[in-house]
């Protein structure tokens, strides 16, 4: 029995790295063991060495020693450490260089799926945002949608090196991993459209088509008009926020959980210039951001994660959009809310200036929060997939 024991503990480390074994799916293998462990006080044993109580033949009951109650104990928790934290719920896949990435998969069995979409979720959110679209029309088109966590963000590991090209990486590598094809489709939300961007350029070949929906813009990118950016009061927020979170983050950090507020009803109430009327109605019905509350942000690891994607976003890049070679076949799509007041519309108006081959789709009195508009992502499959365009957001551009 005690070698028994010894060999088991070994073993159990072995197992849960070699297959990635989840928490509770080790917990459940130790304890669905061919006979029944009933470990009892060592004082209710006749002899110190005494292992099996012969008057008891239901099951198998022994006392096992203080010094093999520590081998279990540290094998178990060996065992949890090595797989990091990832939850019974979730699918991961290992990366080249160690990480895990956790997703979801919705919508039809990649098997028989005609249309695969990769989404990438934005700031302080994860693989569990939510894409409206009706089930009728997944089912009708035939589109598998495969959500992640983008690396530090929900149950993925953080990447120190993070960067566009680790992002474009990532997505490449899942999409192998998983064996969704040569080609895909990709979505990109909000502060996600870096990523996205990020593999127009370094990754084209592998695009059937591209959904930019409500993109942040970078105020860096040189083909902006100084005119229209100079007095944009975001970009003096986000230049003062890039600059100390390189050159102090602690301060940053201080500062962030002084004014983050603890839930989405305080940032209705307390600062409602970012959202307009319909954004506020889907923050009443949402989760809204939840590792934007001050309790998730007093953790350094979620503070660390969101500071190096926005760094990422928000800093310097070696191309910008006005560079890429974007054809009609490209199939790029932007969707944008007019009433947008985290990206003004006419940020977007200029990139498509600069890339009149991009197809813009403009929400009349949507805002930042357009995903979660009735309707709109059943729009933004049917321009991806089938190129339909709806004349209710075809805006009317000044040549």
């Amino acid at each position: 029995i005690r070698r028994g024991i010894l060999f088991f503990s070994v073993f159990s480390i072995f197992y849960s790295v070699k297959l990635n074994t989840t928490k509770a799916g080790l917990i459940a293998f130790f304890f669905k063991l061919p006979f029944s462990l009933s470990i009892i006080n060592s004082s209710s044993c006749a002899h110190k060495d005494q292992f099996f109580d012969e008057t008891d033949h239901s099951k198998t009951a022994f006392c096992v020693p203080p010094r093999f109650k520590a081998i279990i104990f540290l094998s178990v928790t060996l065992s949890l450490k090595l797989m990091g934290d990832s939850s019974a719920n979730s699918n991961r896949v290992k990366l080249r260089d160690g990480r895990f990435l956790a997703y979801r998969e919705t919508g039809v069995p990649k098997e028989e799926a005609k249309y695969k979409i990769i989404l990438v979720h934005g700031f302080g959110s994860s693989k569990d945002m939510n894409f409206s679209a009706s089930k009728e029309l997944i089912e009708e088109l035939g589109v598998y949608f495969l959500f992640y966590d983008r690396c530090g963000y929900g149950e993925s590991d953080l990447n120190a090196k993070r960067s566009m090209e680790s992002e474009v990486d990532d997505i490449a590598e899942l999409a192998d991993q998983l064996e969704i094809g040569p080609k895909f489709y990709l979505i990109g939300v909000s502060m996600g459209s870096y990523p996205t961007w990020g593999c127009l350029k370094h990754i084209p070949h592998r695009l059937s088509g591209v959904a930019f929906v409500a993109p942040v813009v970078n105020y860096r990118w040189p083909s902006l008009p100084k005119k229209v950016i100079k007095k944009d009061y975001r970009r003096d927020i986000l230049k003062w926020c890039l600059r100390i979170s390189k050159y102090a983050p602690g301060l940053l950090h201080w500062w962030v959980i002084q004014k983050v507020f603890p839930s989405t009803s305080s940032v209705l109430e307390s600062n409602p210039v970012y959202f307009n009327t319909n954004d506020m109605e889907v923050l009443k019905r949402t989760t809204g951001f939840p590792m934007l509350t001050k309790d998730k942000l007093r953790e350094r690891n979620v503070f660390d994660t969101l500071r190096d994607d926005f760094v990422a976003c928000f800093g310097q890049w070696d191309f910008e959009p006005a560079d890429l070679s974007i054809t009609k076949e490209s199939s790029v799509h932007i969707w944008h809310g007019k009433e947008d007041k985290v990206v003004p519309f006419q940020l977007q108006r200029c990139i498509l200036q600069k890339q009149p081959l991009i197809n813009y789709h403009e929400i009349p009195q949507g805002g930042h929060l357009i995903v979660h508009y009735d309707g709109v992502c059943d729009s933004i499959l049917r321009g991806l997939l089938l190129s339909e365009e709806q004349p209710l957001y075809k805006p009317i551009l000044e040549q």
